[in-house]
């Protein structure tokens, strides 16, 4: 019998988690041995490995503990890989060759699919002297813009995607330029960007005071302080960025504060980190440990999240020395803090099964206690691996004892770190979990409410029929099995209908007991009015969030997508969540590749690049599904040698893409994204970057002349196969995993609701 709940989660297990060999024949033969081969990894650091081996299978077994998924995919595996999800960079000097030091590591980091964050607020201003050189400086905007094409130069090799956190001080002189830089939707899309904001800038928007804009100590403007904030604020509202990050508050609350300083975050704002820092995440998988579901006598069972707790932390704390790290200076970071992310999930499914309205003041009361109990066991059970193991390096108990994250632990924690020290510098830190929530039977995610109660799904068959599929959220598909069709109670709401100040009261509340932050998203509704927004931020800075982060649909991320008529839907709820067309089709992933017939139909493009001697000859060769053509493979020749490796392993990786099915259109936008640092050419009046470019734009040509995208560029798309149904509403952006329409913000990242693919990583 499959530990599955549904066949999404074990199509994501398999996709993403099952080890298997290089050409795809499974090792994990089933969930269990995933489990398996994590907790024999994780255990073998220990003194009785064996005996640590059971513990940790435990706490897996049945999706309770959920490792992030660097370390589901990696641990056990014997490849030489990070299990650290996300990093902050070192500090960018304020000189040419530092800067592309700086940028170097970032690509190394983003080669092993690391999400990265980088503070750019040590960049000198745009217009300020540049000594010896007779110039003036180009500004930290003109080098992100170097980080956002080198980004899309890493995912455009094929490497697992990245994404990056750029952060600015809201007092740099081109802070009002950061503000505004996403105003055009073709540029630093690679970055979630975010202000740092200061306790005296908050001090200045109270009481409307002037602000002035400085580096290196010369003021460069002086404005009010209110209207930088509601510059912030409107651009915020109109193109759902910058987010906003609370840095003196993250300091003065950072365990480290006697040893290191914060000044940005990983891409989902979840983990602050210092120079070289690195988050490792894992997750308490609430909704498991509830009993008696929706009865008068559900509760969490608290002894049972203490055990739970406690043994996650020391896997968690093996995972720092069986990880491996793109950087030296990320490994020394890492041993000498031990800092570790133990978070939650379902925790919007635990208080339905309790009968608790997510929001409300008893919900914020119950996820209140909840976290201190996880709080409590955590600390406790890190000082237990310190009398044990020995205290992090950088451990001194009087300053450590002193940060103000410790000022309202209970009396017994306080006492166990001063008489045994403490074996992790940070303990907590909620993260996003879109995927692992997913393959945990589609539990709620991190501390979201949840987001659909159920969605249908279809996917395409190797034959070309569909097979219909519903995924029902955790907590409704318990809710069935105990009430059959009982309406659902008036306390299941859902992120749509839920009042924005609800979910601030949320984060307040769970943000008490994390050391860390939480990536959390405040969805707003598109009507909601411009005060009443700037109102969301306010609050979150007066109940002690340490960040803000909101989702409007707006016309450059997209539009908040929404559910089918048939899915659930409560007493208190218009239809809204996951998007679907009029007649239910779908962009679909494919599990399993289309087979090759014996014969394609195909057409071959010659392409001259200047400077070449020989041509390329690009032949892309299409299948044709219920009478429709779609590309199915690509193959690049030249007589030129020195193009051989890489137009071989293009065309397998771009073939392998177009049998997957689904809109694979985004080929063509990544290939034409990529520049030749040796410089483009002129081809027919128009400026190519690079080959690679040259070569999308051929089969950009292709895909308009079989009918497979319409128009030239990033137009519209349409999918010949009535995959994609043209809808009157506006929709979000294709995933650029499975093609669907089905991204969405959640906890800060954008998320597809049909593969899991997460920007974030």
């Amino acid at each position: 019998m499959s530990r599955f709940a549904a066949p999404i989660a074990e199509q994501i297990w398999d996709m993403k988690y099952r080890l298997k060999e290089a050409d795809g024949t499974p090792i994990d033969g089933s969930v269990e041995d995933t489990w398996r081969r994590i907790a024999r990894a994780l255990a073998e650091v220990e003194a009785d490995p064996a005996h640590w081996e059971q513990e940790f299978y435990k706490a897996l077994e049945d999706f309770k503990f959920l490792p992030a998924g660097r370390i589901t995919a990696g641990a056990g595996t014997g490849r030489s890989v990070t299990l650290f999800n996300c990093f902050v960079m070192g500090t960018i000097p304020d000189n040419m060759g530092g800067i592309f030091d700086g940028l170097k590591e970032a690509a190394l980091t983003m080669q092993q699919g690391g999400g990265i964050g980088y503070d750019f607020s040590t960049i000198r201003p745009r217009g300020a002297e540049v000594k010896g050189v007779a110039a003036d400086a180009s500004g930290p905007l003109s080098f992100m813009d170097v980080w956002d094409a080198m980004c899309r130069t890493i995912m455009s090799a094929g490497s697992r995607r990245g994404a990056m956190m750029a952060t600015m001080r809201c007092d740099h002189p081109d802070i009002e330029q950061f503000i505004e830089a996403k105003k055009d939707p073709a540029r630093l899309r690679m970055f979630n960007l975010s202000v740092l904001i200061t306790d005296p800038f908050m001090a200045a928007v109270k009481a409307d005071g002037p602000w002035e804009l400085v580096f290196d100590g010369k003021v460069y403007k002086t404005l009010q302080a209110r209207d930088l904030w509601n510059r912030i604020m409107r651009n915020t509202f109109d193109f759902a960025e910058p987010g906003v990050i609370f840095i003196d508050r993250i300091n003065a609350m950072n365990n480290l504060a006697y040893c290191e300083t914060i000044a940005a975050t990983n891409p989902c704002g979840e983990q602050p980190l210092p120079p070289y820092g690195a988050c490792l995440l894992g997750s308490i998988n609430l909704a498991k440990l509830v009993n008696g579901a929706f009865t008068k006598t559900a509760a969490l069972d608290v002894a049972a999240l203490d055990h739970l707790v406690r043994t996650a932390v020391r896997m968690m704390d093996n995972v720092v020395d069986a990880s491996r790290f793109p950087l030296p200076q990320q490994a020394a970071e890492a041993q000498a803090k031990r800092r570790i992310g133990l978070g939650v999930t379902g925790l919007a499914d635990a208080l339905l099964m309790v009968g608790l309205r997510y929001g409300s003041e008893k919900a914020a009361e119950i996820t209140d206690a909840w976290m201190q109990a996880i709080a409590r066991a955590a600390y406790l059970a890190s000082a237990d691996l310190a009398a044990e193991k020995g205290a992090f390096p950088l451990f001194d108990a009087d300053k450590f004892l002193a940060s103000g994250a410790l000022a309202h632990m209970p009396d017994d924690v306080k006492a166990a770190i001063r008489a045994k020290g403490i074996r992790n510098a940070l303990l907590t830190s909620i993260a996003p979990t879109g995927t692992i929530s997913l393959y945990a039977g589609n539990v709620s995610s991190g501390i979201e409410p949840v987001f659909a109660y159920a969605y249908t799904r279809k996917v395409l068959q190797k034959d070309g029929s569909r097979t219909e599929e519903e995924v029902v959220d955790y907590a409704v598909r318990l809710w069935r099995e105990t009430h059959g069709d009982a309406p659902l109670p008036d306390y299941f709401v859902n992120a749509q209908t839920l009042p924005p100040l609800d979910h601030v009261r949320m984060q307040a509340a769970a943000q008490k007991w994390v050391d860390s932050s939480i990536s959390k998203t405040i969805n707003c509704p598109e009507d909601i009015s411009f005060e009443d927004f700037q109102e969301v931020y306010m609050a979150a800075w007066d109940q002690g969030c340490k960040g803000c982060t909101t989702y409007r649909p707006n016309d450059v991320t997209g539009s908040v997508l929404t559910v089918s008529e048939s899915s659930e839907k409560t007493p208190a709820e218009a239809p809204a969540a996951m998007h679907q067309s009029g007649d239910g089709a779908e962009v679909v992933y494919l599990s399993e590749p289309l087979d090759r017939p014996a014969a394609l139909e195909g057409a071959t493009y010659k392409l001259k690049w200047p400077g070449s001697e020989h041509a390329l000859y690009i032949t892309i060769n299409d299948i044709v599904i219920a009478g429709h053509r779609r590309p199915f493979e690509v193959f690049i020749n030249s007589k030129n040698m020195e193009h051989f490796a890489w137009t071989v392993a293009l065309t397998r990786m771009i073939s392998a893409v177009f049998r997957r099915g689904g809109d694979i259109s985004f080929v063509v936008e990544e290939l034409k994204a990529v520049f030749d640092p040796r410089g483009g050419a002129w081809m027919e009046g128009r400026y190519i970057p690079s080959i690679l470019a040259a070569i999308g734009g051929v089969i950009e040509r292709h895909l308009i002349e079989i009918g497979f995208i319409a128009g030239e560029g990033l137009g519209l798309k349409s999918d010949p196969q009535a995959q994609v149904v043209a809808l009157g509403a506006p929709r979000g952006k294709s995933c650029s995993s499975c093609g669907s329409f089905e991204m969405r913000m959640v906890e800060g990242c954008m998320t597809c609701a049909s593969c899991g693919y997460s920007k974030c990583g």
